[in-house]
């Protein structure tokens, strides 16, 4: 089952729209362009960004690009043109797109910055008033920067975009247009900056190095070389000719929706976060997200801005800031916490209620979470035992089990069912599996 478990999380790290298959290497400059840049050789970029849909980015070295996580490099003026036209520049500074959902003039427009004046476009189209000075548009960012890169509530406190120009960085607030400053002196010299998945990259040299957007911080082994990651190149590479396995293979230990929307699934030592497809599927260890979860888990369900990660016999509750964070004191017991003894298999909570569902072996136990000290106020035999995963939503309750799942309209009805519901298969669009 382990080898399952990281096959189909390689296999769905591997789902990156755009991205080559592993087998393919980088196209070489042909005969004749020997004065192109061959990101293959390990060059520094001047920019990063995703393009409109963020589903493809641009890599930026002097006049060029590369459009995606494979191809062929081009002119820049291919894609924006006016550069050439308004500045005769062969580089750009910095680059990101913005995103700011409540002005949709300005959502998933890229902005590109050189020296001292910025440009925003559209559908590969400059704006009507651009260029315009970084000033008028960013006011208090400095001129020739070195990086920036957009940072959305829920990952920053505020829809930021971060710019780096030396060890400074400068934290633009889209709303109140005011800006924080801070150093980062750990972090290496950004020349390029990248957000992919709700991941943050610093790319310096031909490496990158992963850092938190709020604090700077880094965790991790780094620096990684940018050719194993985020291009195809011969002699490169870290994922190897994995394959997504069949859906009949998939198996859940958890899967939760956060008070933000997101729904995460979790398998193993991995999680993958599926609400959002614009950036592919992808998965990443537990303790990328919840650092001290070092086992895997049992059972996860939110509630009032917080996680509750269940593993065995404990309880890990993080608040659900622009990272999650762990509340002092925990992790604690399950008997401390919710008044359960023993081991969990699932739990679920359902929108703008307050009891939690918790699944053990061939009963349902049900917690008032408002209650002070917490107590089962409420346990019923389950007709259908050891389930895996379960999730509660618009549609209904979703109980997991291998790889298919049963659907009930309710947590009464699936409490008090004598019969289950008919079974449905997982499939890929649920979960990036092979059909």
């Amino acid at each position: 089952m382990e080898l399952i478990t990281r096959t189909l999380l390689l296999g769905l790290a591997l789902s990156i729209t755009n991205a080559a298959p592993a087998h393919q290497d980088e196209p070489a400059p042909e005969d004749g362009d020997a004065a192109l840049p061959d990101r293959c050789e390990g060059i520094e970029f001047d920019a990063i960004t995703l393009d409109e849909s963020g589903k493809n980015p641009f890599f930026f070295k002097e006049g060029h690009l590369w459009n995606g996580f494979y191809g062929p490099v081009k002119p820049s003026t291919m894609f924006f043109k006016e550069l050439d036209e308004h500045h005769h520049l062969g580089h750009v500074d910095a680059a990101f797109r913005m995103h700011n959902p409540e002005n949709q003039d300005a959502h998933d427009h890229i902005f590109l910055f050189l020296d001292d004046h910025v440009f925003s476009y559209y559908n590969h189209t400059l704006e009507t008033g651009y260029p315009k000075t970084i000033q008028e548009d960013f006011p208090g960012v400095p001129t020739h920067l070195d990086a920036a890169v957009e940072c959305p509530q829920g990952e920053c406190v505020t829809d930021s975009v971060l710019f780096f120009k030396g060890r400074d960085v400068y934290v633009y607030d889209i709303v109140t247009k005011t800006v924080k400053t801070k150093t980062w002196p750990h972090l290496p010299l950004c020349t390029s900056a990248f957000r992919w998945a709700e991941h943050y990259y610093c790319f310096h040299g031909h490496n990158f190095t992963r850092f938190n957007p709020v604090s700077g911080e880094v965790s991790g082994t780094y620096p990684k070389d940018a050719r194993n990651y985020f291009m195809k190149c011969e002699n490169f590479g870290h994922g190897g000719d994995h394959k997504a396995p069949k859906c009949s293979e998939v198996k859940l230990d958890a899967i939760s929706t956060d008070d933000r929307g997101r729904i995460y699934l979790f398998t193993g030592l991995n999680y993958t976060r599926v609400d959002n497809r614009r950036n592919g599927l992808h998965a990443f260890p537990i303790t990328r997200g919840w650092k001290e979860v070092t086992n895997g888990v049992d059972a996860v369900f939110a509630y009032t801005n917080k996680m509750y990660l269940i593993k065995d016999d404990q309880v890990y509750i993080y608040k659900t800031d622009a990272h999650y964070v762990l509340i002092e004191g925990y992790p604690k017991s399950l008997r401390e916490e919710l008044g359960i003894e023993g081991t969990v298999d699932a739990a679920f909570l359902c929108p703008n209620e307050h009891t939690v569902h918790i699944l053990q072996g061939h009963m349902i136990r049900d917690v008032d979470l408002t209650a002070t000290p917490r107590v089962i106020n409420r346990e019923i035999r389950l007709p259908l035992p050891d389930i895996d995963a379960g999730l509660c939503g618009p549609d209904g309750i979703k109980v997991f089990k291998g790889s298919q799942y049963y659907l009930y309209a309710s947590p009464m009805i699936l409490a008090t069912s004598k019969i289950a519901p008919v079974p449905r298969n997982i499939t890929s669009v649920m979960m990036g599996c092979e059909d």
